[in-house]
Formats: structure tokens, sequence, C-alpha cells
């Protein structure tokens, strides 16, 4: 047991827990979920002998305050390891940790040698734990000499940090989560909550059943679920975000909304924002009409606004994941500095991320544009600085190759090596089948994984088998700011090791042995923190980022480490909730920046042959590529197999019928799904999933359909608006089989693979009758 302290006898070395919290008792240990970035805290009572974990909700993680969500309940399910990578492999042959690490760190050393640093890269993963991330920026950024490192968290969360730092000088979130529990309005824009994020949908709904004055606005094209407790649902046009809100900057300098007080002591630039607002928007009527909105409900929403100081702005994908994803966040943050509603109590603008370390990313510099501990290439300062902590002369000194561009030079032949950890590329990535092409011919593909079969380790020269939750140890970050630690709960599985160790090793061989010599994620964690505080502040320029109270933390200490929000220095060494509302910004003249936006609409035209816009995101019981989430039977139940939300007014013009299957297509690629005619999809929309792989669907990659367009600032892509056409399948034959076993991939237009309890299901159909279905009963060998 953990004994309080108060802060007064704080050590700046080892931040006292708020609260008395058991940490671990013989059976039962506390950790934190592996799904999204609400980063919610568990109890996991385990039988080692049985290789069995019971997940329950921590009730004293500030995150989640005892609350669980479908995919955290069933973690319990998803530990078999039958879907495991158990050894590592070269040129599909199982070898030694020895030999894989010295093929991987010849090679890559090879390929340096012959073509220079910028040849290689690594794509990483918000599965990452923040240790392993931090060791993998360290090797390519400071010892490779490339920033040829970046993450699928560019995919979800890269315009929110370039808003970020474009508005205050640094990727700062600045509210928390209980501010939706104190406020008397809550935007949810972007983002279908009650799937994507449940426990903070959760939170709102009971902070709603508490207080019944407070207003829930869902700005989404489409009625979702999330729409169940909105007062008002804004069905917005798709990409039209920047008008809605420099609309609604204009309308509150119109009826004197703006709080010039906070505008004229702590900002620049409101007036240029406003000036453009007011160009582009003009009237109510007029926003109304370009957003494809009733103008009487955005009157509404204007006047909610104006009158509700206590107001909570919640944006995610629908916002970020676009072509003009930065300057959508960024209208945001207008309207919230314009009215002073930032870093107080319920209120302020909350960026939800969407995996459970994709903020710890952040802080060591995961992203390519980006350098450890919110430094940045832009500052030559910075990159010395960084270059004298690692103690290196190589230090990348320019940014390097963001997802999609990294993909495309290994198209070209720019990059001949490629270390993938954590993450599904061939899946995940927009046009995904330029990313297999590239896959396929790139000369060395190296995959850390903790499964032995996904579409992208299809690809691998080299796989190497890493551990997976409920084994490995660490820090995540979650979306509010709040550190928390990953536990071990079991064994590692087979050979599997450590993300951390993996690449401390291929360091070591590579000729950095001095700067890779960690023994346990507890050291690589101190240099993180210590980088945080080294010369922070100096030449009067202060960085955001800053957990330097634990550069000396124990092996106990961080053992039994509580949640806690950074920063946590000696200045707060219990955290700090909240930034900016007295401003204190870290721009140069520490003061919050307005941006002047005009609204830039995604690329569409709504003639043939793709007349309709696809939108994409997640289920309530899947999760990104479905490698974990598909091992549970109840999972599995809610949405078993690939669909297409269809208007009923474009399932009537492209003679579709509900439960038949259709082929999407798009400029890039195809993929197959099952019709759901509705109503909640706006006519001219459709909206796909963006779970199914290769292993569960056999034309159910979305990815393969997504537009490719990037943000220009953020290297985000736009995958929620890709203009797509669709027609029905025509099956010659439909079928299925039920097994015990799991099957070998059946060959046929449309599989779809499903884990039940205790069988397999198998959805088929396809344009010939199958000459021999003798072939589809081969059990599929055991990893």
């Amino acid at each position: 047991m953990l004994e309080t302290t108060d802060s007064a006898n704080a050590s700046t070395s080892t931040p006292a827990p708020s609260k008395r919290i058991e940490v671990q008792s013989a059976h039962t240990t506390y950790t934190t979920c592996a799904y999204c970035g609400v980063g919610c805290g568990l109890t996991a009572e385990v039988d080692p002998c049985h290789r069995a974990v019971t997940i329950k909700a921590d009730p004293h993680h500030p995150a989640n305050q005892g609350r669980l969500c479908s995919k955290g309940a069933s973690l319990g399910e998803t530990l078999g390891l039958e879907t495991r990578m158990l050894t590592p492999e070269a040129y599909g042959e199982k070898v030694s940790w020895n030999q894989a690490l010295n093929t991987v760190s010849d090679t890559l050393q090879t390929i340096i040698n012959q073509h220079g640093p910028d040849a290689v890269a690594f794509y990483g993963s918000g599965q990452l734990l923040t240790e392993d991330y931090y060791v993998a920026n360290k090797l390519m950024k400071g010892f490779i000499g490339s920033a040829n490192i970046d993450t699928n968290s560019r995919l979800c969360m890269s315009s929110s940090v370039s808003g970020h730092k474009r508005a205050f000088g640094s990727d700062t979130v600045p509210n928390r989560y209980e501010d939706v529990e104190q406020a008397e309005l809550v935007m949810l824009i972007g983002s279908n909550t009650a799937w994507c994020h449940p426990v903070v949908f959760q939170r709102i709904q009971a902070a709603k059943e508490k207080n019944p004055s407070l207003k829930v606005v869902v700005i989404d094209p489409r009625r979702t679920e999330t729409c169940t407790i909105a007062d008002l649902h804004l069905p917005i046009a798709s990409g039209y975000d920047v008008v809605l809100f420099n609309g609604l900057l204009a309308y509150l300098a119109e009826h004197n909304g703006i709080d010039h007080d906070y505008v004229e002591t702590f900002t620049e630039g409101f007036n240029n924002a406003l000036a453009d607002a007011t160009k582009e928007s003009g009237s109510v009527q007029q926003v109304a009409d370009q957003c494809r909105l009733d103008e009487e409900a955005v009157a509404t929403f204007y006047d909610w606004f104006l009158k509700t100081p206590k107001t909570v702005s919640l944006y995610s994908q629908g916002v970020n994941q676009s072509s003009s994803g930065t300057d959508k966040v960024n209208a945001i943050l207008n309207c919230h500095l314009a009215t002073g509603r930032i870093g107080k109590p319920g209120a302020g603008p909350l960026s939800l991320t969407g995996q459970p370390n994709a903020m710890g990313g952040r802080e060591v510099g995961g992203l390519a544009n980006q350098l450890a501990a919110h430094m940045d290439f832009s500052d030559a300062a910075d990159i010395d600085r960084v270059k004298r902590f690692w103690n290196t002369d190589r230090i990348a000194d320019k940014p390097g190759y963001d997802a999609v561009s990294l993909f495309d030079a290994i198209h070209e032949g720019k990059v001949k090596a490629v270390w993938i950890m954590a993450t599904n590329p061939v899946v995940s990535l927009p046009n995904a089948d330029k990313v297999k092409t590239a896959l396929e011919q790139c000369p060395f593909v190296v995959v850390s994984d903790c499964v032995s079969r996904n579409d992208t380790l299809s690809f691998a020269d080299v796989k190497l088998p890493a551990l997976g939750w409920s084994e490995k140890s660490g820090t995540v970050t979650n979306s509010e700011r709040t550190l928390s630690r990953q536990r071990a709960l079991l064994p590692p599985a087979g050979e599997a090791k450590p993300d951390w160790w993996i690449i401390s090793q291929v360091a070591q061989r590579m000729g950095f042995e001095h700067a890779f010599k960690y023994q346990q994620p507890v050291e690589i964690f101190r240099e993180h923190a210590a980088l945080s505080g080294f010369e922070n502040g100096s030449e009067g320029k202060r960085r955001d980022f800053d957990i330097s109270a634990y550069a000396n933390i124990s092996l106990e200490a961080y053992n039994d480490f509580q949640p806690i929000q950074w920063p946590v220095n000696a200045e707060h060494p219990n955290g700090k909730h909240r930034f900016f509302s007295e401003g204190g910004f870290f721009t140069p003249n520490k003061k919050g920046q307005f941006i002047a936006l005009t609204h830039r609409p995604p690329a569409h035209s709504p003639d043939q042959p793709y007349p309709l816009i696809l939108n994409t995101g997640r289920l309530r019981d899947q999760w990104h590529t479905m490698t974990r989430s598909a091992l549970s039977p109840r999972l599995n139940q809610h949405r078993p197999e690939p669909f297409v939300d269809v208007h009923p007014d474009d399932a009537k013009r492209y003679a579709l019928q509900n439960g038949h299957i259709a082929l999407l297509s798009s400029a890039w690629g195809e993929m197959y799904a099952r019709v759901q005619v509705t109503d909640r999809q706006q006519q001219g929309n459709l909206f796909v999933p963006m779970h199914w792989t290769e292993q569960y669907a056999s034309h159910g990659r979305m990815g393969a359909l997504v537009n490719p367009a990037i943000d220009p600032i953020s290297g985000q892509p736009e995958s929620k608006h890709t203009p797509v056409t669709l027609r029905p399948f025509r099956a010659e034959w439909y079928g299925f089989i039920l097994s015990r076993h799991p099957l070998s991939p059946l060959e046929c237009a449309y599989r779809i693979t499903i884990k039940g309890d205790g069988f397999y299901r198998y959805e088929l159909a396809g344009m010939h009758p199958p000459e021999d279905t003798t072939q589809w009963l081969t059990t599929l060998p055991v990893s």
C-alpha cells in the first residue's frame, strides 16, 4: 500500500500520489487499457497457471473512475497464444535472436554505408510504450542521423499537434476530462464519442443526468450513436468545419461575445482572423447554406455558445483527418481564445487522441517533424540541445518523411530499408494497395509485432516477436496529459522481447553501445524525464513538456507510479491540470495566436465516375486492424462483417438492397461490403469501418479506397472524404462454414472470417461455382 503524502513533503525526484491506492497484491495488478486515448485504468486478477486474466475497471484512476467499455472489459479474452509470434524469423526461417539482430543491424549499416542514413526509416505506433518510442526515436534521429521515423499517430492526431503549435506555440492540451462534468455546454465535433471514446461519453452522459441544464451539441455529417444524448445535431456537409466556426467567430463579434480583456492581454492576431472570418462566412443564413444546415439550427448553436461561458469542445478524427485538418483545429481554437474559454474549469478545447500512447509518442518526438521532449527542428538551439544531451555528433537536422510520403519514398526506391513496429500500414494507410506494392519491392523490411500473421508481416524479411499488452511494462500518456503505467501481468510469450530491448540491441550492434545500455525500462524513463528538463527555460524559452521531477526516480517509485497530469517538476510536483487561463503561452512573445483562415473544400466532383463521398471510422467493438479485438468472441458479435452505410435514396439509385453485398470503387482501389440502408447517412455519402484486413475479409480493406491527399501543414491524410462509386456485387453462389478450428485461407471473391465462442464462422460468396470445396477444410496450423 502507498501512503498519502501532502504536497509540502513531496520530493521533486519522486512526486507523491494524491491518494492511498493499492498498487499490487498477490494476484491483482493495476494497469492501463490497451485501446483508445482515454487511457482507462484497469485492475487485473491474474491466474498465471492458466494464462488467465480477469479485467475490471480501476475505481481510482482519474480517466475512468471505475467505468469501462466493451473492448476494455474483453481484454482478458485476447491473451491466448494461438495468434502470437513466438520466435524470430529471417527470410522465412526460424533463427536465434542473435542471428535476427545481427541480420537487422548488418543490413541497416550496409544500406547506410552505401546510400546514406536517409535510405532507412522506422514506422512506429501509438501502441508502443513511451520507453519503446524514446529508444526508437533516439536511435533514428540521434545516431543513425535521419529523421525518417514516423508513426501511425500521423493518421489520427497530427492536425491537432499542428493546430496547437500554431495557436499556443506548443503541442499543449489545455484542459482535462473532468471539465465535461463542470461544463454547461459540451460540443462533440467530428467525434462519434459513444463508440470511439466510450468512457468519455459515459462521463458526459452521467453529467447530463446530474445536470439537466447541460446542453450537448454534436457536429457530424452522420447521425451516430453519440446523438442519443444530443440536444442539437448539426449534420454538417463534409469538410465545411472552417466555415461553421469562422461564422461562429463573426457572430460572437457581432453580438458582443468577445472577451476583449483576455484577447488584448494574452493574444494577438484577432483582427486579421475576424476580418477573414467575417468576409468568408457572412450571415448565419450564408453559413447554413454553405454547410447544408438548417438556418435555425445554426442560429441556436451560435446563441448557445454566445451565452454559455462554461463551454467544452471535444474534437477528434472528423476534424483531424482532413486535407484542411489543421485549419479546422485552429477554427475551433480561435473561438475559445476569443472568449477566454481556455484552461478554465468547465471551459476549453480538448482533442481526443485515438491510441493509448499517441500522446506519449508526441512527447518523445515520434513524428518525423519533431525532436524529443517537445523540441523542434525549426530551432537550431533545440537541435544542439538534444545533440549535447545525447552526446552524439550524428543528430538529424531536418524533418524526415511523414507517413504517407514515407511509403511513397519506399515505392520510389529512395528508402531501401524500413522497420515497422506494432502497426499494420498495408491496411491502415490510405492508397493501401500502393503501400503493399512499396513493401513488395523494398529491399529490406523488418517487422516487430506480437502477432504471427497480418497483412504487413507478409512482406517482412525479418520478423521480430515483441511483447504484447499484458506482458510489457512502461508508461503511456492519455489525451488529457495523464501519465500512467502499463504493467506486466503475464510472462513473455515464447521468445518475445520488449520493443525497447530489441531496438537497443540493434543499436549496440551498429556501434552505439555507449548510448543504449538500458537494462530495464525505468532507466529509459529517467533519461526521458531528464531530457524534458534539460535547459528547460534557458534564454527565457520555457517548454511545456517537463517531467524532470522523475529524472532520478527509483525503481520502487517507478513500479508504484500513480497517474499524474504533466508537467511534473519542481514548480508543479503534483502535476498541473490546466494551461492558458491567464496566458502563459509558449510562443516567443508568450501570447496565443489567432489564425486567419479561409475555407478550402476537399477536392471532389459530383460527376461520374466517383459521385459519392466515402467517410471512414471506428466501430464500438473493434480496434484498428483487429489483431487483438477480433480474438474476443463477444466483440465479434457486434458487427461481424465489413459494411457500408447507404442512404435509402442512394440504395435505390444504385439498385442496392439491405443485406446485399456491394462493390465500392475509388481512383485508388476497391472493397466489398455488406449494405446497410439507413437514413442516419446523408444522401450522397457513404460510411465504412476501418478495421477489416485480408486476414478477416478477402476484399474488406477500406485503406485500399482511401484518398491519399494530405494536409499541407500536418501531413495527415484525408480519410473522411474520398470520391467513390458503388454497385451490387452479383455473386453466383453464397455459403458459410462452421468449424471448431481455424481454416486455411479460402479462395473465393468474398470471404469473411469470424471467431465465435468455441467455433469459427466463414461467410462466402463467389462469381464462379467452386470446383473443389474439400481444399477449404484444411485446418490452419497453430503458431
